[in-house]
């Protein structure tokens, strides 16, 4: 496995397990930049912003769980895709509504560019409106 792919999968192991921007950053250069065209997450910059974020998500939906679906390393392009599946019931405290007890499972890809051996920015591909109807949020 190239060096560029553990350093992805252990960025993602550590965002989706909820480990925030605490357990994410090793994984990361300084300033590392995120961005989606998923509304709930349109306007986060920073990785430090989405890795916090995802750490409330594992709050609100206690049970969260991931399956790690594929992943591909494009050495020559310095980029490292990963798809998963999240799953998740809202019986925390917190979100957009009272817990709902309602589950999402949700697709979304991480396409996380590579420098000098560290994760510089993830692109995020997710429909936050299908996992937000499942979770009686919309």
């Amino acid at each position: 496995m190239s060096d560029a792919k553990e350093t992805a999968l252990g960025f993602y192991h550590a965002c989706e397990s909820g480990a925030g921007w605490a357990g994410c950053a090793e994984f990361c250069t300084p300033g590392a930049g995120f961005s989606a065209q998923a509304g709930a997450i349109a306007e986060m910059e920073t990785l430090e912003a989405y890795c916090d974020w995802m750490q409330g998500v594992v709050t609100i939906l206690p049970d969260a769980s991931y399956v790690l679906k594929a992943v591909g390393a494009d050495e020559e392009n310095d980029r490292v895709t990963i798809f998963g599946v999240f799953s998740g019931t809202h019986t925390g405290e917190g979100g957009p509504v009272p817990p709902t007890g309602k589950k999402t499972e949700s697709d979304y890809v991480y396409v996380a560019d590579m420098q000098d051996g560290k994760i510089a920015h993830v692109t995020k591909i997710w429909n936050d409106g299908w996992a937000f109807g499942q979770l009686g949020w919309g």
